[in-house]
């Protein structure tokens, strides 16, 4: 093992209070490679209590935007010197491999960047009123906020909730996934490096239900609980956050519909579409599992694909060249084996790997009513069908209990428009995947979560927006 990776709490890494630890194992060599810090609900406890502490007495909340800007610009560039530590510890600890992490850590710093300085620049309403009154409005910092971090991408995700939190001058309190916890203590000691007020941004370790993260969104001291993760997790913490009317912003699962039409540019479509359904092994909520071709195209798209999926390269994802690496867990694993092992239809290239990998995994010929159309798989196995018509791929897309993205290739620029208005979808992609603007809303509908956050929206999550009425003549 490499070391011991603690708690982060009023400026302090500390153990847990009754002195459990837990194991962070490599999904290739599956053996632990780590210890962390096992925390509960008293260690999750006095993590808010400094966060309170921090936020009611401490100079954060009253500092300049300017000020905190340069304190979070001075993370990010910590956060790029460090790149190959903090790409090592999300590629040990999750399997992904490591030029993709490499890629969250640079997003991980423009997260930071990005908010550091949209809430410098941001500006309220003046409101001129003809009764012989001003109005203005102001944003002011909700508090302490609880961020629940997935497993996925556990830097740059959790740095897309801290940054806009910490931007508007709330204090945080982050609990990455148990399964992925190293970098978020890496990043909490970098921030303490960077000047942040002990406090400001504190990390506390554990499991969620029973323990430090069903702790964080029951306590009442918390002001705002972001989370990112699995639908029924989502619901559990929409019900404990409900008993104190805290508010909730919830990123959540997926089942993405990808159409292609016989207007597509074919190699485009299927570049993308690989990367929807195989990148991060199709760890991925944004995944574009549901794939639909139109029947022009369907059997040239099709081969064109499947030798894509084969010709990406697996293998030990600490290697810059491997392409897909291991599941991220062995219970990861065993779920996604369930999907893949005597799957439905006909299996065009796939099947198990060696340890807990999955291969490229390609099935056509799935009666619609099977769970692979249903469920979220959240590995590189995708369900592929033909259509006919327009109305007919719009149908089937629309046809799930989640909505978080979709995606269309198409060079057809009515049909584009036409189609994307009909999607029922937070996020739509075209002729691309996984591109994204700070600025623009991200969440999704359904089963896929409550609220937007990015821009304005993260703005307005994690701020208490106040008018300002003022009499500026004579009663």
């Amino acid at each position: 093992m490499t070391g011991f990776y603690g708690h982060v709490i009023d400026g302090e890494e500390t153990g847990s209070l009754d002195g459990r630890r837990m194991p962070s194992v490599d999904p290739w060599t599956r053996e632990p490679w780590a210890e962390v810090a096992l925390g509960g609900a008293d260690d999750a406890a006095r993590a808010v209590a400094a966060a309170r502490r921090a936020f009611d007495e401490g100079p954060w909340p009253r500092m300049g935007f300017a000020e905190r800007g340069r304190l979070l610009h001075r993370l990010a560039d910590l956060v790029e010197e460090h790149r190959a530590e903090l790409s090592l510890a999300d590629t040990r600890d999750m399997g992904k491999p490591v030029a993709q992490s490499g890629h969250d850590v640079l997003r991980a710093a423009a997260n930071l960047r990005f908010f550091a300085d949209h809430a410098r620049l941001s500006t309220g309403q003046a409101l001129p009123m003809d009764s012989g009154h001003h109005a203005y409005t102001r944003y002011e910092p909700a508090g302490v906020a609880a961020a629940i971090a997935p497993w996925n991408f556990p830097l740059m995700l959790e740095s897309w909730k801290i940054a806009p939190a910490l931007a508007w001058g709330n204090t945080v309190v982050l609990k990455p996934a148990e399964d992925t916890p190293v970098s978020a203590t890496l990043l909490a000691r970098l921030a303490l490096e960077a000047g942040l007020p002990p406090g400001v941004l504190n990390v506390v370790h554990g499991y969620g239900p029973d323990s430090a993260g069903q702790a964080l969104t029951e306590d009442p001291r918390v002001d705002r609980v972001t989370f990112t993760g699995e639908s029924a997790t989502g619901r559990a913490i929409t019900r404990a956050a409900a008993a104190n009317l805290t508010p909730v912003s919830l990123e959540l699962g997926g089942k993405g519909a990808n159409l292609v039409f016989a207007d597509a540019d074919l190699d485009n479509a299927v570049h993308w579409s690989a990367e929807a359904i195989f990148r991060n092994a199709g760890q991925v909520c944004l995944a574009g599992s549901r794939l639909y071709v139109e029947r022009a195209v369907y059997g040239e798209f099709l081969d064109r694909f499947v030798k894509k999926a084969e010709s990406l390269r697996t293998g030990d994802p600490k290697d810059p060249a491997t392409e897909l690496g291991p599941l991220a867990s062995e219970s990861h694993f065993a779920k996604v084996r369930s999907y893949v092992e005597n799957a439905p239809g006909t299996m065009l290239t796939g099947g198990l790997g060696d340890g807990w990998s999955v291969r490229p995994t390609v099935l056509a010929d799935v009666d619609p009513s099977a769970r692979h159309w249903r469920e979220e798989i959240f590995g590189p196995v995708v369900v592929v069908q033909p259509f006919d018509t327009e109305a007919e791929a719009v149908t089937a897309a629309n046809a799930t209990r989640y909505g978080l993205n979709a995606m269309l290739f198409t060079e057809n620029v009515n049909r584009a428009h036409r189609v994307s208005a009909a999607l029922r979808a937070g996020t739509v992609w075209l002729n691309c995947f996984f591109i994204r603007d700070l600025r623009a809303p991200f969440g999704g509908v359904g089963d896929s979560g409550i609220g937007r956050e990015g821009g304005d929206f993260s703005r307005e999550f994690f701020t208490e927006p106040k008018a300002v009425v003022m009499q500026i003549t004579d009663a």
